[in-house]
């Protein structure tokens, strides 16, 4: 196995166009894993932990711009203000070691269905930067970048660059269902994001089909039907939860049944609208 380490972007992209079976390893929560269990035996890895940019964040035309390497420590620690859902979701990755290197670059390069991350960057409308090379960068949204199980939309000659996530502009939330609190994959997963200005609400599934995946039937209702300056309607919020748990199609596996997830969803809709909600209006009463 040939092991690569480049220091700068530049220098990660050509080696990636090089060698285009590369796999990227940035802090190795997910890589080393299938290493260890001989799941995966690449032929190179293409280790970016010196590209120092990959670890940068600050705002760029409105947004958020959050480096591939940016560890979930970081996002807890510095984002909880305009990332809230994403930070959220960060304290519930791992063990603190692991949050130290673990990053949403990462995630996203697993393509996991039950990546943490997953749910809120679909919820806030979160668009992926990637390059490569010869061809330059794209913009991907969120919602066409995975494709299957453990697939994105990156080219062979791509990596991932940075994540780009406009502020919240209301109360976002993300809730998780696992066999314990910590150290533990997702048996399902929900993230909400409340757009008061816009009216509408943004929706996460994970864990809870073959691809992270929005409610998109569910955030139609509410724009609908929400009154935004009125307590929450027991009958919208029942329906709100019907509909996302609609929107999965899980399966049975080790970690749970596809019935228990279907269930789970719907349980966590309701919850974190609830929270959301009453953040809203606690808010507005401010």
């Amino acid at each position: 196995m040939d092991f690569l380490r480049p220091t700068t972007w530049e220098e990660a992209l050509a080696a990636k166009a090089d060698r285009p079976d590369a796999v990227p390893i940035q802090g190795g929560t997910d890589v080393m894993v299938e290493l260890n269990f001989d799941m995966r035996r690449p032929a190179t890895l293409l280790d970016l932990g010196q590209v120092a940019e990959l670890r940068a964040w600050g705002m760029e035309g409105g947004a958020c711009r959050v480096g591939a390497g940016v560890p979930y420590t970081t996002i807890i620690e510095e984002l909880g203000g305009p990332l809230p859902g994403l930070a959220q979701a960060s304290r519930t990755v791992g063990s603190p070691q692991i949050r130290n290197r673990g990053s949403v670059g990462g995630n996203l390069g697993a393509a996991s269905p039950a990546g943490d991350s997953h749910p809120p960057l679909l919820a806030a409308d979160a668009v992926i930067e990637v390059e490569s090379r010869d061809r330059g960068v794209r913009m991907i949204p969120a919602t066409a970048f995975y494709l299957g199980v453990k697939r994105s939309a990156l080219e062979p000659d791509e990596l991932i660059r940075a994540v780009h996530v406009r502020p919240a502009t209301g109360p976002q939330y993300f809730s998780k269902v696992g066999t314990r609190n910590a150290m533990v994959i997702a048996v399902c997963s929900f993230a909400i994001a409340l757009r008061p200005g816009e009216r509408r609400v943004g929706t996460g599934l994970g864990s809870a089909a073959p691809t992270p995946r929005r409610a998109y039937e569910a955030e139609e209702l509410l724009a609908r039907e929400l009154d935004w300056q009125a307590p929450l309607d027991p009958a919208l919020l029942r329906r709100f939860g019907e509909l996302c748990a609609a929107a999965a199609a899980p399966i049975d596996d080790v970690r749970g049944t596809a019935a228990y997830r279907v269930h789970a969803i719907g349980v966590m809709a309701r919850r974190t609208l609830t929270w959301a909600w009453n953040d809203h209006l606690g808010r507005r009463a401010a």
